[in-house]
C-alpha cells in the first residue's frame, strides 16, 4: 500500500460528510459516531476534516482549509484535533484494529 486510505471526510465548504464505500460494513453505531464529530468538528472551526490510515494502519487526522477562509480557525482546529485524540481515543484504536485486520489482512499480534 503506496498511499493513504481515507477513512472519511467532512467538508465545511459543501456541507458534506463522506464515508469511504470500503467501511460501510462497520457498525451503524460507528458510523454515526464518526459523522456527529466530523461534522460538529467542520462547523465549528470550519475548513475540511480528513481521517485517514496511513501505510500501517495507524490513523491520522487531517486538517486543511481553502485559501481564502479567512474565517478559519487554525488555532482552534490544532487544540480540537488534540481534544478528539484525547477523547476519542479508543474509539481511535478500535477503528485502526478493524483497518489492520480487514483491510491490510494483519492478526492482532503483527
Amino acid at each position: 500500500m503506496d498511499e493513504n486510505v481515507v477513512l472519511c471526510v467532512s467538508n465545511a465548504y459543501e456541507k458534506k460528510f463522506y464515508l469511504d464505500e470500503a467501511f460501510q460494513g462497520l457498525p451503524q453505531r460507528i458510523k454515526d459516531e464518526l459523522k456527529i464529530m466530523c461534522v460538529l468538528f467542520t462547523e465549528d472551526v470550519g475548513g475540511i476534516l480528513k481521517l485517514v490510515f496511513d501505510e500501517e494502519g495507524c490513523l491520522q487526522i487531517e486538517t486543511e482549509c481553502a485559501e481564502e477562509d479567512l474565517l478559519y480557525d487554525e488555532i482552534g482546529s490544532g487544540l480540537l484535533v488534540k481534544k478528539m485524540q484525547r477523547d476519542k481515543a479508543e474509539l481511535f484504536a478500535s477503528l485502526e484494529m478493524f483497518f489492520k485486520v480487514f483491510y491490510l489482512g494483519q492478526d492482532e499480534e503483527d
